[in-house]
């Protein structure tokens, strides 16, 4: 009994630094935050790192996304991708605590929170959620904001296929109209400002699905706040 408690503990609020195995009562030293999680520059508008100098890419520039600005703690790789694997597929949800911590310390993320009327955490496919049992961007949102997280506005209208397999063009067509807002409460959204927030943001396709469906409900601003953003190849 008291063997399975402990277990029980450590899997909800991990105490030994996961990446270098340090004992510093915390998930993840600062030797190890400092080597992997110092701030980079990144594009204003779609958070992919940008030369010095530069507030919004290309990219950005050339097509103008949905998102009013989006913000990034990591970029997607070790030992990111295997921190997330063990939060979302593995039953750890204590790991919110000390990865939304990351998320809070972005530059510009603080003013973002301050400015926005409501946090809306990615809605996860109605299998998934059954399959894992929690939504993480849930998990995430609730440590972030919790009194202006609201988990039933945004809405996932129907499954989607896995996008991990799919390319930059399916994924967008694959959540095309896959979000919405709940139809009796749209009036929440009117002239008011959103921030979106998810775990991973590869393409940015479904997050940008998302806001425009936030914006179509009378949003005045839509922004986004993930975790880890893919780097392009």
């Amino acid at each position: 009994m008291r063997t399975a408690w402990l277990q029980k503990v450590a899997k909800a609020a991990p105490s030994r630094c996961a990446v270098c195995g340090a004992w510093p009562a915390h998930a993840l030293c600062a030797a190890c935050l400092e080597r992997f999680a110092r701030p980079r520059l990144r594009c204003r508008r779609c958070a992919l790192p940008v030369p010095e100098g530069i507030v919004t890419c290309g990219a950005c520039l050339h097509a103008s996304p949905p998102l009013d600005a989006c913000y990034a703690a990591v970029s997607y790789g070790y030992p990111w991708s295997s921190l997330v694997a063990r939060f979302k597929f593995h039953g750890e949800p204590g790991w919110a605590r000390s990865l939304s911590g990351l998320m809070r310390s972005v530059p510009g993320v603080a003013q973002e929170l301050d400015a926005a009327d409501l946090v809306l955490p990615m809605p996860l496919a109605t299998t998934r959620l059954a399959e894992r049992g929690f939504n993480q961007a849930v998990q995430l949102a609730r440590e972030i904001a919790s009194g202006k997280t609201e988990t039933r506005l945004l809405l996932r209208l129907r499954d989607t296929a896995a996008q991990a397999s799919l390319d930059r063009s399916a994924r967008e067509g694959n959540v095309k109209g896959a979000f919405g807002v709940d139809p009796l409460r749209v009036h929440e959204l009117k002239g008011k400002s959103a921030l979106l927030v998810d775990d991973v943001m590869t393409s940015g396709a479904s997050l940008h699905a998302a806001a425009v469906a936030v914006r179509a409900a009378g949003a005045a601003r839509v922004s986004a706040l993930v975790l880890a953003r893919t780097d392009p190849p």
